[in-house]
């Protein structure tokens, strides 16, 4: 059901549950976790994407409100943010619920045609944590993080983008090789940003290990 490889520098995790959309339970928000803590440690940069018409349809909710559900998602979205390696999401169609959030914990967006995002929420009677819609709101605006989470609003590829939801437009291959050439740049440079980045906007605590990644970023000078 999660099925992972390597291409070069380039882990790939594929949701690949048709049957069923793609869309998460306990096991499978486990297994994507455990995917993401073994792939990740050993390349350069990580896709997740989904086989089949759709990215991921949510959570399955013959099992959303059964216990250890929120343990589960929430700790395979922290294992994909807490990775020191940039993350891309490949959204190869609908990214509904669970889906979007799967998206936007990844560093990088990229959208087929196909692809729609939503957090219909309000209208199955669930909620989602801060983060999520902090996240949201940093990415794609407070207006279109509103319009999704209290107007019920889905963002197509096109809007996406517009938004600054999605960075770039296409398929698999497209993220594919955007991946292989960040894989190519300095990772010290790309963890230090990541780092950074979670800290000056998502919240993360301040602490000397952010100076000290800053220092450790530059090159020494060659002693004399």
């Amino acid at each position: 059901m999660i099925t992972t490889e390597v291409r070069g520098e380039v882990g790939v995790i594929a949701l690949d549950r048709h049957e069923r959309r793609n869309a998460l339970d306990v096991e499978h928000c486990v297994d994507l976790r455990k995917a993401v803590l073994d792939l990740g440690p050993r390349v350069r940069a990580l896709v997740i994407t989904g086989r089949g018409t759709s990215f991921c349809a949510g959570a399955d909710l013959g099992g959303v409100y059964g216990d250890g559900f929120r343990t589960a998602l929430y700790g395979a979205l922290r294992s994909i943010t807490a990775l020191p390696v940039p993350v891309l999401a490949a959204v190869n169609g609908p990214a509904i619920g669970a889906g979007t959030q799967l998206a936007i914990a990844c560093d990088l967006r990229v959208a087929a045609p196909s692809a729609v995002f939503a957090v219909p929420t309000a209208r199955n009677g669930l909620v989602v944590d801060p983060w999520t819609v902090r996240r949201l709101a940093l990415l794609a605006g407070g207006g279109a993080a509103r319009a999704m989470l209290l107007g019920g609003d889905r963002l197509d590829a096109g809007l996406a983008f517009h938004r600054g939801l999605v960075d770039r437009l296409g398929d698999l291959d497209a993220a594919l090789e955007w991946a292989a050439e960040i894989a190519e740049f300095a990772p010290s440079s790309l963890k230090y940003s990541k780092q950074a980045l979670d800290t000056l906007f998502e919240g993360a605590p301040w602490d000397s290990t952010l100076d000290t990644a800053f220092e450790e970023s530059w090159p020494r000078e060659a002693s004399k």
